[in-house]
């Protein structure tokens, strides 16, 4: 982890002033709104936040596998800004064959739920194989290769074996180490890895977190790692853009983010955290309310609501501006008068 923000290098994907829209029967609703962020090659950027606050859809925004009802309506996702090969991925059609080459070539995708990466009526060693072969076609024999290669460096035991195996077969462990395997197939620059430990036990979790961190800086990977548990993001995070109802509330560097939080939901998730200093019995602390449907959005501040440092007339009928992209702040109205 670092203590500043990386700037002498530029970032793989840029994002800027992102916002999606859903179409449903009770009418349009908002998920996203002026969400801007950069992925640096070799540095992690962790997204937090609670269920509902937009993580998910940002990232299924940038590689374009949104659902039908939902569309970007502002912003754009940068590929390779600032050199010639930089490509507008907003622009692009989005089942078109730029945007597949860009979706598992360049960017891979690791999910929540494995089981939604993998067929179960295909082995493990097929789905890999077309994973490579569409991208990078050395042939059958050398997409099996690579195929065994690839489950021997996640961290399968008896890879020769395991790759004439069905999904269904292999632990859930198992299931997400090929999931790793299958968006790595392609030798991806970036990797946005979706809630990847939710479904699994304390110590697997604990196995894929290492196995990503490995991998992440032996290949100087981008990774974007979204996840609501504040404790991974101690663990594995160098930058941490912190979400709420579809905004991005804080920005900084993780350990300036864990010592001095700014925006009183930052310091509610933090609070939230167990601490091992706790007297026994103690209970948690918890953020009242909960995150408003995206269709139930407040007027002003989306967090005033929720916030015991909510200035009335102000934070309920105005919204703080924007974090700055790729500076350290966050979108309050008392950061702003303490900078004043």
């Amino acid at each position: 982890m670092a203590d500043t923000m990386v700037e002498t290098t530029r970032p793989i994907v840029s994002v800027r002033d992102l916002a999606v829209e859903f179409r449903q029967h009770t009418g349009i609703v908002r998920a996203l709104e002026a969400v801007s962020l950069d992925l640096h090659p070799g540095r992690v950027l962790g997204v937090v936040g609670e269920s509902g606050c937009g993580k998910s859809v940002t990232a299924r925004a940038m590689l374009r596998i949104l659902d039908r009802n939902g569309s970007i309506t502002a912003g754009r996702v940068t590929l390779d800004p600032g050199t010639a090969a930089e490509q507008d991925l907003t622009a692009l059609e989005p089942e078109g064959a730029q945007i597949r080459s860009v979706r598992g070539g360049r960017i891979g995708l690791i999910f929540q739920e494995p089981m939604a990466a993998l067929s179960m009526q295909y082995t493990v060693g097929n789905q890999l194989m077309e994973a490579i072969r569409v991208h990078r076609d050395p042939g059958k024999a050398k997409a099996r290769e690579r195929a065994i290669s690839l489950l021997n460096e996640v961290g399968i035991p008896r890879p020769e074996t395991r790759i004439d195996a069905y999904p269904f077969q292999l632990s859930g462990g198992l299931r997400q180490r090929v999931g790793i395997a299958l968006a790595l197939a392609a030798e991806p620059d970036v990797l946005i890895a979706d809630e990847p430990t939710t479904a699994l036990d304390v110590t697997t979790q604990a196995q894929i977190l290492a196995l990503l961190r490995r991998l992440q800086r032996d290949k100087q990977i981008a990774l974007m790692l979204i996840t609501h548990d504040m404790g991974v993001i101690a663990q594995m995070a160098d930058d941490v853009a912190v979400m709420y109802l579809g905004r991005i509330v804080e920005f900084a560097p993780v350990r300036e983010l864990f010592k001095h939080p700014q925006h009183p939901y930052t310091r509610a998730l933090l609070r939230s955290v167990p601490n091992l200093d706790a007297t026994p019995r103690q209970r948690l602390a918890t953020i009242g309310g909960a995150v408003p449907q995206p269709g139930s959005r407040p007027v002003g501040c989306p967090f005033h609501p929720r916030c015991p440092e909510a200035i009335p007339g102000r934070c309920d009928t105005m919204v703080p501006a924007p974090v700055p992209p790729g500076a350290a702040g966050a979108s309050c109205f008392l950061v702003e008068d303490a900078a004043a």
